[in-house]
């Protein structure tokens, strides 16, 4: 009987903690998307729009340069981010069809779609590129004038899938958090198998 009841406690527990949550998701939700088209609408679809182009751009331009310059290093750059591209892309898509939560305009009337949106709500999988690609070029090339302003537009994407009506801010964050970890952890996983490969090919007493 006490078990029973212990058990009826938590699972009320967790059912309350998740109508809370999804609460507070579509609260901040509605104070950033409006019903009316706003002449800053016009902006954010832009912004949102840039994502596929400046990742796709930057790491082709990255790996141009690295082949002309006849650079390693910076092939190697080149490569991690697409390598974190595509990693990235799986992981989202894959919980995407796992979880299929639909998009807040399909369950709330009120929320107003102003750019395209297709596949289900969570993750974001403009935000979980963008910061991908941020976190990869910004360990690569750790220095303020290359992190600041490749933080600042994945934000700006991440904010424009909110203001535009297609993401929850939930959305956004696990986006976020999918795109950060993946670069992070492929940047130092390609890292260990270059420098793995560098001291495979150096001659016995040569550094």
């Amino acid at each position: 009987m006490v078990k029973n009841v212990k058990v009826s406690l938590l699972l009320l527990f967790f059912m309350s903690s998740g109508i809370y949550a999804q609460n507070i998701d579509i609260s901040i939700l509605r104070s950033l998307n409006t019903p009316r088209v706003l002449p800053a609408d016009n902006f954010y679809r832009f912004v949102t729009n840039s994502h596929s182009y400046i990742i796709i751009g930057s790491n082709l331009s990255m790996g141009a340069a690295g082949f002309i310059r006849h650079d390693n290093e910076m092939k190697h750059n080149a490569l991690d981010m697409a390598i974190s591209s595509i990693v990235t892309a799986g992981i989202t898509q894959a919980l995407k069809y796992s979880i299929e939560r639909d998009r807040p305009f399909v369950k709330y009337p009120d929320i107003s779609l102003k750019t395209k949106a297709g596949d289900p709500s969570f993750p974001s999988g403009h935000t979980s590129a963008v910061f991908s690609a941020a976190t990869s070029v910004s360990l690569s090339y750790p220095e303020w004038y290359i992190i600041v302003p490749s933080y600042t537009w994945a934000g700006l994407v991440g904010y424009s899938r909110m203001r535009l009506g297609a993401h929850y801010p939930s959305d956004v964050l696990a986006g976020a958090l999918i795109g950060t970890g993946t670069a992070w952890l492929t940047h130092h996983v390609t890292k260990k198998l270059n420098t793995r490969q560098v001291k495979s090919h150096t001659p016995d007493g040569y550094h």
